[in-house]
């Protein structure tokens, strides 16, 4: 495999970035998954947009844009796959140990590894921990992600492969990396990003393309909505069959279903949208 590092593609057992590079050492950095499919991207453009925001938010300089875009395409040719997560990294770069940020200049990678569609539910559960609405990098894509690890790793031992927050007024926020619809007698809502959520671009895709509400939801609204889904780069729209010990339908219910057909059509017509 070969990986774009700092302006030049290596491969992957030779590439190398400092084992003081303040991405590593305090997580002073923002990333981007991007899907590929074919060696094409999906909505590069709204994922580049938001690496700019997450940069701007951490006080990180403005990525090139047009290396970022280079660099992908070059680590896509190099790598032939079918269906690619495309990982965009981009750090505070070298730095002295502690919090305060060294003048090198950030680091950027880009790497691509190969996946496979997710399947059409899933089971996912809520965990006791909290996102907090106000904190100083709430909705930036940073690489700090010791805590979803965390949450992670609760859901897949309780058979899931999602965890959900609500946030710290017992508001329904987010998942560990997807965000979260439900629907209500038939309406579709998903919480709005002041409740700290990701704004995620799947999430704003499927906002625009099937009328969902953004809506002030409390947590407990999973233990008596119709039907819930999540979304996120890789998973698309992906139903949930399962949340804790609530057995929902094992197939998408009809909004999932429709929003999952919406999806499709809608992005196989525009790559960029």
């Amino acid at each position: 495999m070969n990986i774009w590092v700092n302006g030049g593609l290596q491969d992957a057992d030779t590439a190398l970035v400092s084992v003081l590079d303040h991405g590593l050492t305090v997580g002073d950095g923002i990333f981007e998954t991007v899907k590929a499919t074919g060696g094409r991207t999906f909505a590069l453009t709204r994922h580049l947009d938001r690496l700019t925001r997450s940069a701007r938010g951490l006080g990180l300089p403005d990525p090139d844009l047009d290396e970022v875009r280079r660099a992908c395409a070059v680590v896509l040719d190099a790598n032939p796959m079918p269906l690619g997560r495309l990982r965009i990294t981009y750090t505070g770069g070298l730095s002295p140990l502690g919090s305060d940020r060294g003048d090198a200049g950030p680091t950027l990678v880009v790497a691509v590894g190969e996946t496979v569609r997710r399947p059409d539910t899933t089971a996912a559960v809520t965990v006791p921990w909290t996102r907090n609405e106000r904190g100083a990098v709430t909705g930036l894509k940073t690489t700090s992600y010791a805590e979803n690890v965390v949450a992670l790793a609760r859901a897949h031992a309780d058979g899931a492969t999602e965890a959900l927050f609500a946030n710290t007024v017992g508001r329904l926020c987010e998942g560990t990396g997807s965000n979260v619809f439900v629907a209500i007698d038939g309406e579709l809502h998903t919480p709005p990003l002041t409740s700290g959520c990701l704004a995620g671009i799947t999430r704003a895709l499927t906002l625009e393309w099937t009328g969902a509400r953004e809506s002030d939801l409390l947590l407990d609204v999973l233990e008596r909505a119709d039907e819930i889904f999540l979304t996120s780069t890789l998973r698309d729209v992906q139903a949930v069959h399962r949340i804790d010990g609530r057995e929902l339908s094992e197939s998408p219910g009809p909004v999932a279903a429709k929003a999952m057909r919406i999806w499709d059509e809608r992005a196989a017509d525009d790559l960029d949208p």
